[in-house]
């Protein structure tokens, strides 16, 4: 993943935010990789953490119940961009964790305070591990996580474009159906107490509604390497 470029250029953080559809993921990871940078998908984790709670019989409406296990599992995440890897206990979890049960469930279980208590050390300890740098995607990120990284990025969309997007990734879910998800989801992450989904004052606010993927890409790309220019 390193190359010349990467080893002598001066290590950055970049915190990226959004909620889902926006193009998050498949940008941070390309950002990362075309930069020589670390990746790491924080939304993962969470999602690996419902998954041990689904598993282990924890009642996932039982915010106590949550809270008494948040310390249980042993969760790992690979940060080569080119191959991200997510782990529980050992187990491969990249494909569990995105089922449909784990996506409903996941808003609950990362509410609760102890839980993202948690999930925050291990990112941040993830962050301060990457020696060329590293870009973490999430939804708290440059708010919460990282509130001192190099450059904070907060990617929108309309609710119509991520419902497109999603749907598709999806194989062909109703657009209507997603679109109305989404917006729960958006709901129950911006209106939790601990860490809600918000944009950082100082991050860079990019609409990628009518970007092509490859034009968000870009466009973070540059920002990237004007802010390594920089430092």
């Amino acid at each position: 993943m390193e190359n010349g470029a990467a080893r002598t250029a001066p290590a950055v953080i970049v915190a990226i935010d959004g909620p889902s559809g926006t193009g998050k993921s498949s940008t941070s990871k390309a950002v990362a990789a075309q930069l020589g940078l670390s990746y790491l998908d924080t939304g993962a984790q969470y999602r690996a953490i419902t998954w041990w709670m689904v598993t282990n019989g924890i009642d996932t409406d039982d915010p106590s119940a949550i809270a008494a296990a948040a310390g249980k599992p042993d969760i790992v995440s690979g940060t080569d961009p080119s191959s991200p890897t997510i782990t529980v206990d050992g187990t491969d979890v990249a494909g569990p964790i995105r089922t449909q049960e784990v996506t409903s469930k996941v808003s609950a279980v990362s509410a609760v305070p102890e839980v993202r208590a948690r999930i925050t050390e291990l990112q941040r300890t993830i962050a301060a591990g990457a020696v060329t740098g590293i870009v973490v995607e999430g939804r708290d990120i440059g708010t919460t996580v990282l509130p001192d990284a190099d450059l904070k990025i907060f990617l929108t969309a309309s609710p119509e474009a991520r419902a497109a997007r999603r749907s598709g990734e999806l194989k062909g879910a109703d657009v209507q159906a997603t679109r109305e998800a989404l917006l729960k989801r958006d709901a129950a992450d911006s209106s939790r107490k601990t860490s809600p989904l918000a944009k950082a004052d100082d991050a860079v606010e990019v609409d990628t509604s009518d970007l092509t993927l490859q034009q968000v890409i870009e466009c973070v790309v540059t920002l990237v390497e004007e802010k390594r220019a920089a430092k």
